[in-house]
This record gives C-alpha cells, sequence and structure tokens, in this order.
C-alpha cells in the first residue's frame, strides 16, 4: 500500500516527535548526509538501473526524510515489479475513497471471499495504532511541516532519482489495484 508521498512524509514527521530514534535521526540529519544514506540502504538503494545510491544530502527540512523512506521504497516496488515479480499495489487514497470497493477488488485479487468486504471495511473505523504512541491521538496534534517552493525543488530531486511520481502530478503507480 502506498500513498501520496507528501502525505507520508508529514506522517512520518509527526512520529519523528513521538519516536525518540526517529527524532534523533532526523536532527542529526540536518547537519550530516550519513543519515540520509542510511535511509536509502534502509530501503532499498542498489536496484537495478538505479541512482538511488547518490541520494546522499542533509535532510535540513522536516520532509526530506519521509519522502526518502516513501520514494525508495515505491522505487523498490516498482524494480520487482520490472524484474518479473507478479506484485500489486493499493493506493490509500482510493482505499478510503470508495472501501467497499477497494476492499472487494483486494480480496478477489488474494482470491479471498468478496464476502469479507464488509467486515473488513468496519476495521476502517479502528485507529490500528490505538494504544501505542503511533496513535491518531497521540500524533495528531503536532503541526505539519511547510512545502516552501525551494523544499518542492529538492524533494522534486529526490523523486526524479528514485523514478516515482513527483510532487503535484498523477501518484498512481504501475500495477495499482482499482476499482475504477
Amino acid at each position: 500500500m502506498y500513498r501520496d508521498v507528501l502525505t507520508v512524509a508529514k506522517s512520518i514527521y509527526r512520529l519523528s516527535m513521538v519516536l525518540p530514534s526517529l527524532r534523533f535521526a532526523c536532527v542529526i540529519g540536518h547537519f550530516t548526509s550519513r543519515v540520509s544514506k542510511s535511509l536509502v540502504a534502509a530501503h532499498g538503494a542498489g536496484a537495478v538501473g538505479s541512482d538511488r545510491s547518490e541520494i546522499c544530502i542533509r535532510m535540513d527540512d522536516d520532509l526530506t526524510a519521509g519522502v526518502i523512506v516513501s520514494a525508495t521504497t515505491t522505487a523498490s516496488y516498482l524494480d520487482l515489479r520490472r524484474r518479473g515479480f507478479d506484485v500489486s499495489a493499493v493506493r490509500y487514497e482510493d482505499l478510503v475513497a470508495r472501501p467497499l470497493d477497494m476492499c472487494r477488488v483486494v480480496l478477489e485479487f488474494c482470491h479471498l471471499p468478496v464476502s469479507l468486504a464488509e467486515l473488513a471495511v468496519k476495521a476502517f473505523d479502528v485507529d490500528s495504532q490505538a494504544n501505542s504512541i503511533a496513535a491518531k491521538s497521540a500524533i495528531g496534534h503536532f503541526r505539519e511541516p511547510q512545502l516552501t517552493p525551494q523544499i518542492k525543488t529538492k524533494l522534486n530531486e529526490i523523486l526524479k532519482k528514485c523514478g516515482v511520481p513527483l510532487t503535484g502530478e498523477p501518484n498512481t503507480i504501475e500495477g495499482t489495484l482499482s476499482c475504477y
């Protein structure tokens, strides 16, 4: 499952406010490019035909870490497809917009009874992170980082290197299951 890269980046920023190790990495990333290089390595650098290993930049804003995680994960998925693996994706925004229809599509794809779709949709009413430090109630109050034109340009350079859609472009990637 994937979602809009900026939404992911903002969410990872809010998560960093309650996970000390992630916060530490983000703060240190403001001063050294080694943190971004480690993030890339952890999320799929070195894929065939990729120049992601060249992503070695200071994370001098609150969105870069999340964009690196999202972009490299999505790029790794696309690399698997290019290498012939039969993998598919689900776009979170589609799931939220049409939960019943998308649950049916996913269940059918997984060769599971489509009759379970209504039960699956009921799970959307529950915070999957409830009673954890990542609960919506715990991280939902943190401010969202701002996207300036300069930051957008920098983030789009990362996205371009990863071969994934740029900010502001349609973000449906190859192999996405859909009910549309």
